[in-house]
């Protein structure tokens, strides 16, 4: 290939890159939204402003398109959690409390909640349900890996990886509570509540 020929081609492939992204981004848009129901290939194409030909020849059919969405989906959430650590502050208990509610935060906002419209429309789509089960298996390695590094949290010591893992059970119950209603400020208690007990069971470590 010629320099010219690859200079040209790459612009290509960057408005192909962005393309792809549009997509998905738009297709999370709508199962937030609308849940798997109300997702279709033409309705995520008008929502990325993007021709369903040109949605079709990345994602040539519907489960393709939501399949690729699932994994757009599962590194967002990771990144997400991962992005949070410069943040928050250095030790004690406002690191814990921190830690605490960005955990927390990544079961209560559209990524989580375009994430569920998948678990559900899984329960009943064959093509969906293993990418499903293999990236939420993915997605709590990497969130239960990060936990332990945003607390500090020593798991060879009895009891604390089990909490580890019930901080991230509570959070996504919160998140799942927050469907409906919001329940911000019920849930600023709880979060208050279980970063003191959190804290405690870390010291005895």
């Amino acid at each position: 290939m010629t320099t010219h020929a690859a200079a040209e081609r790459a612009p290509k492939q960057d408005r192909s890159r962005a393309t792809r992204r549009r997509l998905l981004e738009a297709a999370v848009e709508c199962l937030a939204e609308h849940g798997w129901a109300g997702s279709t290939v033409a309705a995520v194409s008008l929502r990325a402003g993007v021709s369903r030909g040109a949605a079709q020849h990345h994602f040539p059919t519907r489960e393709d398109l939501f399949t690729a969405a699932v994994e757009y989906v599962a590194e967002e959430r990771i990144a997400a959690v991962r992005a949070a650590v410069a943040a928050l502050p250095p030790e004690g208990a406002d690191r814990i409390r921190a830690a605490v509610e960005v955990l927390v935060d990544c079961y209560t906002g559209p990524l989580f909640r375009a994430a569920l419209h998948l678990w559900v429309a899984a329960a009943d789509e064959e093509q969906l349900r293993p990418r499903i089960t293999d990236l939420e298996t993915r997605v709590g390695r990497e969130t239960h890996r990060a936990a332990v590094e945003f607390l500090g949290a020593d798991e060879s010591v009895e009891g604390v990886r089990e909490t580890v893992q019930a901080t991230l059970d509570m959070a996504r119950g919160l998140g799942l509570a927050n469907l409906l209603t919001d329940d911000s400020a019920r849930r600023a208690g709880v979060v208050a509540q279980w970063a003191r007990t959190l804290e405690m069971v870390l010291a005895t470590g």
